[in-house]
Parts: structure tokens; sequence; C-alpha cells
């Protein structure tokens, strides 16, 4: 796809701000829409006096929001939305209406011109699936209604099934992106591995939830954008899903030891005095589920885009340490 004008939702969000970066490396117009509830406006000062980029402060779903997206964009890179468990937990009705309402948005004003739309969908959507790695068609698993746990993921879940259903109905051309724990600077502590980097160089605690035996596979953000610039210049990706993911595999006690050895503790000797192991139910309540394994299989986006993953995890982590010294 020729560089042109690229609407970013969500573009003073963590991914999002990079994803600005690289649009503006590739020769794009940026447009960045952001209601700053999640982002911030730090991760696009650098921009502030660029000739091809305009920050607008507005919810998606404002009027003056569909007017920019309906007219001045050839493509539109949904990120806006609301994001993290503990989010989810605490204000599950918002998490649901932000994502549904902000994602409906966006396609009906992309429905005007027929401009494509690539939507972020997460790896949430598998639910507590046992199936791994997990593949694009496979079947997702959910938890109860009455785990609330599952409310960010119904909720894009039913972000895909509109993307989808706009693609099939409209012919609105669209790509759907499920990001699989993606990482690095600029990401706040809300997340973990900068929760953990940050206690480690503090001299605090490392706090894991659970008993830290769960895995994840962490993405490095630079992967993740490259793999979706790649997947907005690729005709054959419309209409389809891809997995953005690194085989990067790792249990969430192990990931804490290596954050104190990339920080400069020593795990094998600090671990027991660094390392608190808390109960989910005491951090989210009763009624929460976690699953033990999320895995990718990115085969998929390899063989649509040519991408693979080029970060492993001693860069990720050390990465996400050396940005918050």
């Amino acid at each position: 796809m020729t560089a042109g004008d690229v609407v970013v939702t969500g573009g003073m969000g963590f991914i999002g701000s990079h994803l600005v970066d690289a649009f503006l490396l590739e020769g794009w117009n940026v447009t960045v829409i952001d209601d700053l509830s999640t982002g911030r406006t730090e991760n696009v000062a650098h921009l502030r006096d660029h000739p091809r980029y305009r920050g607008i402060e507005a919810d998606v779903r404002d009027p003056m929001s569909r007017k920019v997206m309906e007219h001045d964009a050839d493509l539109i890179v949904h990120m806006a939305a609301a994001v993290g468990v503990r989010q989810t937990m605490e204000n599950p009705v918002e998490t649901i209406d932000t994502n549904v309402a902000t994602t409906t948005a966006v396609l009906q004003a992309a429905r005007r011109q027929r401009t494509k739309v690539l939507v972020a969908s997460t790896s949430e959507v598998y639910g507590k699936s046992t199936n791994v790695p997990f593949a694009e068609d496979d079947d997702v698993v959910l938890g109860p209604p009455s785990h609330l746990r599952w409310s960010y993921a119904a909720s894009k879940i039913t972000d895909e099934l509109m993307a989808m259903g706009s693609f099939v109905q409209f012919g609105v051309p669209v790509v759907i992106a499920r990001f699989f724990n993606v990482t690095g600077p600029r990401q706040t502590d809300r997340y973990v591995l900068p929760r953990f980097a940050a206690a480690a160089l503090s001299g605090r605690e490392l706090e894991i939830h659970g008993d830290g035996s769960q895995t994840r596979s962490f993405t490095h953000v630079e992967d993740a954008v490259r793999a979706v610039t790649l997947l907005a210049g690729c005709e054959a990706a419309v209409g389809e899903v891809f997995n953005v993911g690194a085989p990067n595999e790792v249990t969430i006690a192990d990931l804490a030891g290596r954050v104190l050895r990339a920080a400069g503790a020593d795990p094998e000797r600090d671990a027991a005095d660094r390392m608190r192991f808390v109960p989910y139910s005491e951090v989210f309540g009763d009624r929460f589920d976690d699953f033990e394994r999320r895995v990718p299989d990115a085969s998929k986006l390899a063989s649509y885009t040519g991408w693979v993953p080029v970060n492993d995890l001693d860069r990720i982590v050390g990465d996400v340490v050396d940005s918050l010294r």
C-alpha cells in the first residue's frame, strides 16, 4: 500500500505511539485520535513539530473524529481500547462499552469510502483454550459470564465480529491483528514486565500473581509494529485474522528472575527475598479466572507477509529494564 494519510486511534498509547513513529518513517501523513484515557502525551511529545504529524485529543466517537476518519484517511489503524486486567475487573461495563462502541464508530466511518481498517484485537479471545499454540481458526473457550475477567475478551470478540460483518455486508476492507503480550519501552507498569522492572530497579519485591507457573509469550513492540505495517500493505490480508506474537514462552516466575538479572541482582541468591507470590483472589477478588499458557502460532502472518520476530526474550527484558533506568 502506497504511503498516504493514516489515522491511528489510540496513537498516544504504548503500541500506538510506536506505530505512529513507524508510519512517519515510511512517509505517511499521520493523524492521531486519542482521548488520553490510557494514552500519554509524552509518548508523542517528540513529534510535536513534525510536519506530517497531527494529534487530536478527542474520543473516537465524537462527530469531529468521525469526520476526520471519513475524509482524511486512506488507512485507519484502530488501536483505541480499554485495556488491562485490572481495568476489566474494576470497570467491566466501561470496558465492554468503550471497546464495542469505538470499534463500531470506526467501522461506520470507514464505510463511507470503504477505507481500509486494521483492527487491533488480542490473544485474550482464545480464553482458556488448551490447544496451544493458538491458531486463528481455533475455537475460543471463555469462562462463565459471572467471572468478569472475560469482559475484555468478550468485547474484543464482538469487535472482531463487527469487523468481519462490515467486510462481508458492506465491503469494508478490514484486517484483524491479535496481539500477544506486546511489551517494550513506553509501556506503563500496569503490565507485568515493566511492573517487574520498576520494582527490581527500586529494590522492591516483585509481586507475582498466582504461583508463577503460568506462561506467556512476549513480543517486542518493534516486532509488533513491523507486523502491522506489513499487514497494512498486504492486499491479500483483507478479510483475514492474524496472530501477532513471538514464541518467547516463559513462566512468570522465570520472567521475574530474568528481570532481576537484567537489573543487576542475583536471582539465585535474591529470589526468596525479592519475589512475593500473591493469590489471584487477593489481587482481583474471587470471581477471577486465568489460563495456564498463551502461545501463538504466527505461521499465517509469516506466510502472508514474510514476518518473523527478531527480538528474543533477553533483548525484550533488557530493553524494558534499560528504558526505566
